[in-house]
């Protein structure tokens, strides 16, 4: 946070989103808040143009019947009118209820009964269209504001309604009461809860985690603080909405530091939206940089021989002192030369490819990244690092610092967070960004703190003679193996997906003799390992059942099994035996949660013939899925899967 909306703030002692808004309105007017991409037109919006309009809704709000205590569903894309119904629904001492934009009707139901939303703001037609399928289920739902006009003028339903007429209710709703709006705001208090946010329900129905106003400032001042960011600053906002993530980023940090928040006009134009902002804030979870690496990969495939080898030579440059100068270690003369010559013909282009040229500050979550990813991005010049969290603590628990990043760690506590290990190596937190509670789970959120107060964050992990936290695997999924072996699935499986050829994989072993593995194939960067080798495939289940590809990812396999043998703590936990799925694992068909997080329960028992094929030694086993098809159709495909063997190796001791 700047020093001088700190000094300018009076009333940091209760502070709430909406005073955060009005204070950066009053130093800094003329900057810009917001920016979005329509029709390909970039749009501005300055801090006191944000201000205005969040005035507005809050009166056109309640100027429907919304009053304090009521909830506001929030679906659709990153766009500032729905950041600003969010900020609008603060002021009138409400919470706004973010949901999954690519979830299906069925799938919002559960959060749109268990949060009693009233209210609601759609982005456009196929959210609508949603919103209304569920009319019958919800009836607590009695107004739905959309922000796209088009394909909406046949809709005749009394519950909708334009956000431009909305906005002009506001705006007589204001002159008719001049105070209102001020009056609502200086009710606000920052133990108020500032946003419902439901878990992915990995292991049952989704719990809605109730963050305050002053859990989430306190998490994004901390983040803030700990990269120096300012107004001068950027952040680009693409991911979901109703993750905690984005909550952080684009409102708690950006309204603690006041920086720009870019909406991006489509998932698809991102990278070209990128290039054109050139942001110096950026976060990705670990899939979306294996993808960024996988792209120029393939692009360099089939790029000439002299490019090729230039590439190659100062990649390697790259990976013997980049890291280095980007921690400000000593590097020789030589090395810096080769370096900038480098920068000039090959990690300067690179990042702009990749959208990349200004960031100062970049963050990967959720998952383990790997290792040869995490050198290859810091290698280039783009400062990656690593925080952890939970939708419980604000995604805000540990972050890695500048200077002092390692690949195998997650850094050392955040400002103002406390983090022990408990008896059973499960990460006990407790801090400035924990949650309230649990809505409407009073015995869910007494479980989720022990006797003194800290947050059973259900991961396992050990803090190193550094200070920083690593984190092996999910406490629950932490067993033995039949011979009393300590056993991670996780842990292996962010292995596996380590290799760019591995889109996902299940690791499967608690209480039995070996351990096997379900495997995807990551069909953009197997297929273009195809099409070089002239092998024919006509879609994922052909390119899947191919036995090139098979022994492909045998090779994978054996590369982790043997890294694996000189690890001490888990020598032991080699992948034997492996099949390679013809399906993809799909959020929509309940094997990953929408956070794509494998729901390794519901995959064991929804390919338990495919489980029982690999221990009883079965070569080959058919299998026939029920698939959900976007337009909501379902239908069902069907294969024989080969079981293959994966070499193993001997635990080198310490």
């Amino acid at each position: 946070m700047s020093t001088q909306l700190e000094s300018g703030d009076s009333l940091l002692n209760n502070v709430t989103f909406p005073r955060l808004l009005l204070e950066h309105a009053r130093l800094r007017p003329a900057h810009p808040a917001y920016r979005e991409k329509y029709l390909g037109i970039w749009q501005t919006e300055s801090w006191s143009e944000a201000a205005i309009k969040v005035r507005e809704l809050a009166c056109g709000l309640a100027s429907k019947g919304f009053t304090r205590g009521m909830t506001l569903g929030i679906i659709g894309d990153n766009r500032p009118r729905l950041y600003q119904a969010m900020l609008a629904a603060h002021a009138l001492g409400g919470t706004p209820v973010p949901l999954y934009q690519d979830a299906v009707a069925t799938e919002m139901t559960y959060v749109l009964q268990d949060a009693e939303i009233g209210f609601a703001f759609a982005e456009d037609q196929e959210q609508v269209d949603k919103l209304l399928e569920l009319a019958d289920q919800t009836p607590t739902l009695r107004h739905i504001f959309y922000i796209d006009p088009r394909g909406m003028r046949g809709y005749e339903d009394a519950r909708l309604c334009f956000i431009e007429d909305l906005i002009e209710q506001g705006r007589a709703f204001n002159q008719a009461n001049s105070d209102f709006f001020d009056a609502q705001v200086a009710l606000g208090k920052s133990s108020d809860v500032s946003v419902i946010l439901y878990t992915s329900g990995t292991t049952g129905k989704p719990k809605g985690v109730c963050q305050t106003h002053a859990s989430m400032i306190g998490a994004g001042r901390g983040a803030c603080e700990v990269d120096a960011l300012s107004p001068t600053d950027s952040v680009m906002a693409y991911l979901p909405m109703a993750w905690v993530g984005d909550f952080l980023f684009s409102m708690a940090q950006c309204l603690s530091s006041g920086f720009t928040v870019n909406c991006p006009e489509s998932r698809e134009t991102l990278s070209t939206d990128m290039k054109e902002i050139g942001p110096t804030y950026y976060f990705a979870p670990p899939r979306v940089y294996e993808g960024l690496l996988t792209s120029v990969t393939i692009r360099m495939e089939d790029a000439g021989r002299i490019k090729r080898k230039m590439f190659d030579y100062f990649m390697g440059v790259a990976q013997n002192c980049g890291a280095d100068l980007l921690d400000g270690k000593a590097v020789s003369l030589g090395q810096r030369i080769l370096y900038t010559l480098g920068n000039a013909f090959v990690y300067g282009p690179l990042r702009n490819t990749l959208g990349m040229s200004n960031i100062r500050v970049a963050y990967t979550a959720g998952e383990a990244i790997g290792p040869d990813l995490f050198r290859f991005y810091r290698s280039i010049g783009v400062n990656l690092k690593q925080l952890y969290g939970q939708t419980e603590t604000c995604a805000y628990v540990c972050i890695q610092r500048d200077g002092q990043v390692k690949y195998d760690s997650v850094g050392k506590p955040s400002p103002g967070v406390e983090v022990r290990i408990g008896d059973n190596s499960e990460v006990l937190v407790r801090g400035v960004s924990m949650m309230d509670h649990y809505y409407k789970n009073e015995a869910a959120t007494k479980d989720a703190f022990d006797a003194d107060g800290y947050f059973r964050t259900g991961d396992a992990g050990v803090v190193d003679s550094d200070g920083d936290l690593r984190i092996i695997d999910r406490a629950k999924d932490v067993s033995t193996l039949a011979n009393g072996k300590v056993f991670a699935p996780k842990y292996i499986e962010n292995k596996l997906k380590f290799f760019s050829f591995i889109k996902e994989a299940v690791v499967f072993g608690s209480g039995r003799e070996t351990i096997s593995a379900f495997v995807n194939i990551d069909l953009e960067a197997v297929g273009n390992w195809a099409e070089r080798r002239n092998i024919s495939y006509a879609g994922y289940v052909d390119l899947a059942g191919n036995a090139s590809v098979a022994e492909l990812i045998r090779g994978c396999i054996e590369k982790m099994n043997e890294e694996l043998s000189r690890e001490s703590m888990l020598g032991h936990a080699q992948v034997s035996k492996f099949l390679v799925l013809h399906k993809e694992l799909d959020p929509d068909d309940d094997e990953l949660t929408r956070t794509r997080k494998v729901r390794r329960g519901f995959v064991e028992s929804k390919y338990a013939p495919l489980v029982s094929a690999i221990y009883g030694g079965l070569s080959e086993q058919f299998i026939e899925t029920q698939v959900r098809f976007e337009d909501g159709r379902e239908g069902k495909v069907s294969a024989t899967l080969k079981i293959h063997e994966a070499p193993t190796f001997e635990v080198r001791k310490a």
